[in-house]
């Protein structure tokens, strides 16, 4: 009998958790019986679909809180996790993570790892910070392993208190370079491109506000992505007239296509752990200009691989910008050594097989059946 894991994420959509959870659906499926539970549809159920792996469907299990759906969801994911069984449950995002956790160690599931994209309290100020804060202090004793995806998630863990020293590891994102090509240069107007939910904590708009200082420079900017932002961010396009310069594309997929058509990858969050769509980018040969926030400096080597801007802060991204887009030369030599990084240290298979060796650890830690080496 082979071992079985479960993956709970919130939603379907497109987002980083997502993309984590479905590139390591069909390396597992040859070592566990691997299910993936999620709220609607989206890129994780057709991953899951073409990874050969069971897609369950969540209907109770929402992003927004709610005291009545909340409770709904928490039933839910308990009823689901007595049917399974699992000897592994592996939770993403916040909100399948808190009731993730609760119901797990209610149907008494052996191993409970959550993977931290990003502290919610790191995301929010005010209360709400402090609620999130709480909650994962009062979650803590209940999970077996805490995944952070950077080192600085790991550290700022640690000192609020909500994951420990010893049952806290780091596990980098990473990406295949062979996924992604360089696109061909062209004589016409830079490209800038963004790629991102249109939703906090991604901060489209002060991406939008940047631009608009950028009026002496021929360019065009490309946002990739959908959300609750959307209607602001193109109020936003209107208001500065920006409306010539600026497409907002929506959901997509075929974003390495679009990566490959850009000159510049642009960032603007003020909250993350790894950016998967940073890898992205840095493998197709791009330079980055980014928010100095989570784990980005971790992967983007200011004045080597990219630029690095404190977050919110429009003029100087606007700065950062004009810089690559004034000097060709320079964006070539950050986006050729951003390639080199991603191989060299965001290699997938090594992403893949630090998976492998968490889960069989913690199954021969308990005694459970392990996969085939």
């Amino acid at each position: 009998m082979r071992p079985r894991i479960l993956f709970v994420v919130t939603l379907a959509e497109t987002g980083g958790a997502q993309t984590y959870v479905a590139s390591l659906l069909a390396p597992l499926a040859d070592h566990f019986d691997v299910a993936v539970a999620a709220h609607g549809d989206g890129p994780l159920r057709d991953a899951a679909q073409a990874a050969g792996v069971r897609f369950v469907p969540l209907t109770q299990v929402r992003r927004p809180v709610s005291l009545w759906r909340d409770v709904l969801g928490l039933l839910e994911l308990l009823a689901l996790l007595r049917g399974e069984h699992p000897h592994i449950v592996h939770l993403n995002s916040a909100k399948a993570a808190a009731l993730g956790r609760l119901a797990a160690w209610l149907a008494r599931v052996p191993i409970r790892i959550y993977t931290v994209h990003g502290w919610a309290f790191g995301a929010h100020g005010g209360p709400a910070s402090a609620l999130y804060r709480w909650a994962e202090r009062v979650l803590r004793p209940l999970t077996t392993v805490t995944v952070c995806v950077a080192d600085s998630e790991r550290r700022a863990g640690l000192a609020a208190h909500t994951c420990g020293e010893r049952t806290t590891v780091v596990i980098r994102n990473g990406v295949d370079p062979a996924d992604f090509r360089a696109g061909e240069a062209h004589s016409g107007r830079p490209r800038l491109v963004t790629v991102g939910r249109l939703a906090a904590p991604k901060d489209a708009v002060t991406l939008v506000r940047a631009l608009s200082a950028l009026r002496g420079h021929p360019f065009e900017a490309v946002f990739v992505g959908d959300g609750p932002d959307r209607p602001a961010v193109e109020e936003e396009v209107r208001r500065l007239g920006l409306e010539s310069v600026v497409e907002l594309l929506g959901e997509r997929d075929d974003v390495p296509e679009l990566l490959a058509t850009a000159d510049v990858f642009v960032l603007s969050s003020h909250s993350e752990g790894l950016p998967i769509s940073i890898l992205e980018a840095m493998a197709t040969g791009l330079p980055v200009v980014a928010s100095n926030v989570g784990g980005v400096s971790e992967v983007v080597v200011d004045g080597d691989t990219g630029l690095l801007v404190p977050p919110g802060d429009a003029q100087s991204l606007a700065t950062a910008i004009e810089r690559l887009l004034e000097d060709p030369v320079l964006r070539r030599r950050l986006g050729e050594a951003g390639r080199i990084r991603v191989e060299e240290h965001f290699d997938l298979a090594a992403f893949h097989q630090a998976h492998l060796d968490l889960y069989r650890r913690m199954l021969a830690a308990r005694g459970l059946p392990l996969t085939s080496p």
